[in-house]
């Protein structure tokens, strides 16, 4: 029987990279997005696809339900970036979906799926975060927020899944080429900033969901060799 993988935010940049080199391996997927077209891509790759907002609980719920009775890797890549930059003038609306897309998700997804990897003993977890995960990017205060919780959550939870044999962790790329960067692409090109391209990171995140250890966090960055950030431990006495 083949493995069984879901990815979100598949209907185009690093979801449906990632799609499509497992589907290469032999790997059957379920792709999730709000875009429409993830079913062609999921049809290009003889998977399935559900289209909704990830922001619903339900939607994770039936993401999983349509792996069947196993679910052997996650990718939970689904995310937004913000445009409010002051929390006195930020649009509430926009605030609570950035952060139902690129935190709450995550929790939706691992509550869904977990359940079934622990009945089958075990299964491998990667989550998309960024450099904004690791410092504070004053260009998106919002979105920075959302990944510094996301890599809260993997750093807590690591070790004791790591017991269960579930291995979770995350990628942390710098710009990447995507159509949520698209916007912005000529201003980057013009500034001479280096972009990663989707299947730069859609590789790495294969190979960590491959062969990662428990808890890596792996910096992706423009001209340089994918490199595992180890936090700095604090002495709190």
């Amino acid at each position: 029987m083949s493995e069984v993988a879901i990815v979100t935010g598949a209907a185009g940049g690093i979801g449906e990279s990632v799609a499509r080199q497992l589907a290469a391996g032999g790997t059957h997927c379920v792709l999730v997005d709000r875009n429409p077209a993830v079913t062609d891509v999921a049809a290009s790759l003889g998977g399935e696809a559900l289209v909704g907002d990830l922001t619903d609980p339900d939607l994770s719920l039936r993401m999983v339900a349509a792996a069947g009775d196993r679910l052997d890797l996650l990718v939970l890549n689904a995310g937004h970036n913000s445009v409010d930059k002051d929390p006195a003038t930020m649009d509430l609306g926009r605030y609570q979906a950035v952060v139902g897309v690129n935190q709450h998700s995550v929790v939706y997804g691992l509550r869904a799926a977990l359940p079934v990897m622990r009945r089958h003993g075990g299964g491998s977890i990667v989550v998309t975060a960024s450099h904004a995960a690791l410092r504070g990017v004053e260009q998106d205060p919002i979105y920075t927020m959302t990944k510094h919780a996301v890599i809260g959550l993997v750093r807590a939870l690591s070790e004791p899944l790591a017991r269960e044999g579930i291995r979770l962790g995350a990628v942390c790329p710098g710009l990447v080429d995507t159509p949520l960067t698209a916007p912005g692409r000529e201003r980057f090109q013009a500034a001479g900033i280096p972009m990663l391209t989707s299947d730069d990171v859609g590789a790495a995140i294969v190979e960590l969901l491959r062969a990662g250890e428990p808890g890596t966090e792996l910096v992706l960055t423009p001209g340089r060799a994918p490199m595992r950030y180890v936090p700095t431990p604090l002495d709190l006495g």
